[in-house]
């Protein structure tokens, strides 16, 4: 019979294991925990490794902002196959943020607390994203499509719709790509 403690280490073992190698799988893009808007509760970006990512660099009051309703179609269509829209206000462009993206939108896809996103001062997200060579937002509604295996494929500028043939078929591509 195996004794209480020779149990307990094998257990404690396993999870030690379980979380190393859950570590080691987040890749360096999403490895970061910011806060979710609606209750500024930490929110890991960790838990979309494996999926693709479509960061949107967002305001609650410029033009680009009816871009929230393309955003909203892309995540209902496409979150099935694994694409999730991440929404990242700012304030970095003078714009004002409010929370009013669900009730004047329908946004359901994940947004984070306001944060900035260029620049020193940026959010660690955007920061790795920059150093990936991404194009830093010069505009609210920057989107950056990252893929399964968490590396960037490429950015958007603001002019580019969520209904993009271009941004569409490469949110296809990488839905069929394996992590």
């Amino acid at each position: 019979m195996t004794s209480p403690l020779t149990w307990f280490t094998r257990c404690f073992g396993l999870c030690l294991t379980l979380v190393v190698h859950t570590a080691q799988a987040c890749p360096a893009s999403l490895n970061h925990t910011l806060l979710r808007l609606q209750d500024e509760k930490p929110h890991s970006l960790c838990q979309y490794t494996g999926k693709v990512v479509l960061a949107v660099n967002t305001a609650s009051y410029c033009g680009f902002t009816r871009q929230y309703k393309g955003l909203e179609a892309l995540h209902e269509k496409y979150q099935s196959e694994g694409l999730v829209v991440l929404g990242f206000p700012s304030n970095d462009f003078a714009q004002e943020i409010a929370d009013f993206c669900e009730n004047t939108f329908g946004v359901k896809f994940p947004m984070l607390a306001a944060s900035s996103v260029k620049g020193p001062q940026a959010n660690p997200f955007f920061k790795h994203l920059i150093a990936q060579g991404a194009t830093p937002p010069r505009w609210n509604f920057y989107k950056y499509l990252i893929g399964r295996d968490g590396k960037l494929i490429d950015s958007y500028n603001s002019m580019t719709e969520p209904d993009s043939r271009s941004l569409i078929s490469a949110i296809e591509k990488s839905l069929k790509a394996k992590p």
